[in-house]
């Protein structure tokens, strides 16, 4: 037969369960550091005048006013009524415009990593590892479908009327600088 050896438990000293609980919450605090620095880098999307509705996809086309900061405030880029696939912006900017909605005006901030990262374009005003801040209105979005659509009933008419206008034009504000040029379907 074992016999089992019996020791007796010392009383827990006072202020060591506060102790014992600050050290808990100290590996969780540490625990949860760790899994927040493995998050992916995301854009912050602030709300400065609430918009309505759903808001873009990846496979819309949207109409916007921004303007495109350092974080410094020094502007590097503006443009009105900008239409432009949500698919051909930076990624950054692709995701923080699919938080948006039909007439908000919103304040975007992208991590260099959403943005251009170490390799901005050839002559850009934008540093490498530069994190981006924008103001941004959505005016409107339409999917792609819907604006083939739209681009063939005006063709139609324009070839009714005599054909004044050329099928097939660019999208009148692409290649703005530091915005992708959208590529034609």
């Amino acid at each position: 037969m074992t016999e089992i050896t019996r020791v007796p438990l010392q009383p827990i000293a006072k202020g060591a369960v506060s102790k014992l609980w600050l050290g808990v919450v100290a590996i969780a605090v540490a625990s949860a550091g760790v899994a927040y620095a493995a998050l992916p880098p995301a854009p912050t999307v602030k709300t400065l005048t609430a918009g309505t509705g759903a808001s873009p996809t990846m496979e819309d086309v949207v109409l916007i006013n921004y303007k495109g900061m350092l974080m410094d405030g020094k502007v590097f880029d503006e443009n009105k009524n900008y239409p432009n696939p949500v698919a051909q912006f930076v990624p950054g900017f692709s995701k923080a415009l699919m938080k948006m909605q039909r007439g908000g005006k919103y304040e975007v901030v992208i991590p260099s990593e959403l943005a251009y990262g170490d390799h901005p374009q050839p002559g850009s005003p934008i540093p490498p590892n530069a994190d981006l801040k924008f103001e941004v209105e959505l005016i409107d979005y339409k999917s792609l479908a819907e604006i083939r659509q739209q681009q063939a009933i005006l063709q139609q008419l324009q070839q009714m009327q005599g054909g004044a206008g050329a099928p097939g034009a660019a999208v009148p504000g692409a290649g703005a600088p530091g915005v992708p040029v959208p590529v034609q379907p």
